[in-house]
């Protein structure tokens, strides 16, 4: 992922360079991802390690993508020793795949992410049941479906669903691409490690390999990608990046968000300025490699495969860390625009807890 977002960056500088715009460095290179993984080093759930004298650190599963982790800082100053947590993305309870996520215990102060603060997704089943319905209609105009998906979590926990599907003929036996190399690499690491998936649910304990089967095609090669504009009928294309400002996707859109008989369909949070936010506003016309291209193709979105924790869930992860934390008083918002932090704050302010939405550079000592 560090390659990939240090690609990303490199080719934006070039593009802006090559339309003579003021001059962006990109913030790391491909050299520096690289020194950066020989730097790091693996340390499994539940382990303690120091990161520093007076600072024990402890990751345990946060239930967002595969080896997400909220972290637990043991701080020891002389006799005192206060415990922060870092929530990190907390996940949802019930999702494919992953893992339920963990609450911490013992917390004096928490930092947590607030993303969904002011939204309450549909759930995992009808999230589900309205992929099937997409699928079936616009199949059933000849259209294709068009899904920006980011390659970590959200594109396996697709393929995963499209999977039951699938099995259970809800959808029609048509081809599905995931058109992502980043994405390919991910699946294969997810299939490394079938020990932290959920074993609760049901294909799990039914079926070896999750992200294989018949309808599913993986293409890695540009030729392979190229090749899809020129398939007739319907399909499933799953590409990168998931905010459809960079990758594959930007490709089939060019080429097929002027179609009316497709459907382009949302997944995940667009955040503003990017080209998936516009297409969730339903802008008239879509930018994409300098052309300005008709969005006719219909557009739908589909809340309930966030991978992370609404307002309501993020409720429940907090009363679950003040159950085995009597001591919590403060947390502090962080990881959410405005709008979402401001009513997470008050609906945890109103649990009794001390809330805070620190500014860029805000200094606090706990």
């Amino acid at each position: 992922m560090l390659a990939d977002s240090a690609h990303i960056q490199e080719k934006d500088a070039e593009f802006l360079a090559r339309r003579g715009k003021e001059r962006v460095d990109p913030l790391y290179s491909l050299r520096h991802s690289t020194r950066t993984i020989e730097l790091m080093t693996g340390v499994p759930y539940r382990r303690e390690f120091d990161v520093v004298p007076g600072v024990r650190a402890t990751f345990i599963d946060a239930g967002h993508i595969l080896g997400s982790a909220s972290v637990i800082l043991d701080c020891t100053e002389g006799e005192s020793t206060r415990r922060l947590v870092f929530s990190g993305d907390i996940g949802r309870s019930g999702l494919p795949i992953i893992r339920d996520p963990e609450a911490p215990d013992g917390a004096d102060v928490v930092v947590m992410e607030s993303t969904y603060g002011n939204r309450t997704h549909e759930s995992v089943e009808g999230a589900r049941a309205r992929l099937a319905a997409v699928i079936r209609e616009t199949a059933a105009r000849g259209g294709r479906v068009l899904i920006p998906a980011f390659a970590v979590g959200r594109t396996q926990e697709l393929v995963y669903d499209l999977h039951v599907l699938a099995r259970s003929g809800a959808i029609p036996a048509i081809p599905i691409y995931i058109d992502s190399p980043l994405a390919i690499d991910t699946t294969s690491v997810f299939e490394m490690h079938p020990d932290v998936f959920d074993h609760g649910e049901d294909l799990v304990q039914k079926v070896h390999d999750l992200f294989r089967f018949d309808l599913v095609r993986y293409t890695r090669d540009v030729e392979e990608s190229k090749a899809l504009a020129t398939k007739h009928g319907p399909m499933v294309i799953i590409a990168a990046s998931g905010m459809v400002e960079s990758g594959r996707i930007l490709h089939h859109l060019a080429q097929g968000a002027s179609d009316p008989r497709n459907t382009v369909l949302i997944v995940g949070f667009q955040a503003e300025h990017t080209l998936g936010r516009r297409i969730v506003e339903r802008r008239p016309f879509l930018r994409i490699f300098g052309d300005e291209v008709p969005l006719r193709a219909e557009v739908v979105v589909i809340n309930g495969y966030s991978a992370h924790a609404d307002r309501a869930e993020l409720g429940s992860w907090i009363d679950r860390v003040r159950e085995h934390s009597p001591q919590l008083r403060q947390v502090w918002l962080v990881h959410g625009e405005p709008p979402a932090q401001d009513e997470l704050a008050t609906t945890l302010s109103a649990k009794g807890l001390m809330v805070g939405c620190p500014s860029p550079r805000e200094r606090h000592q706990f």
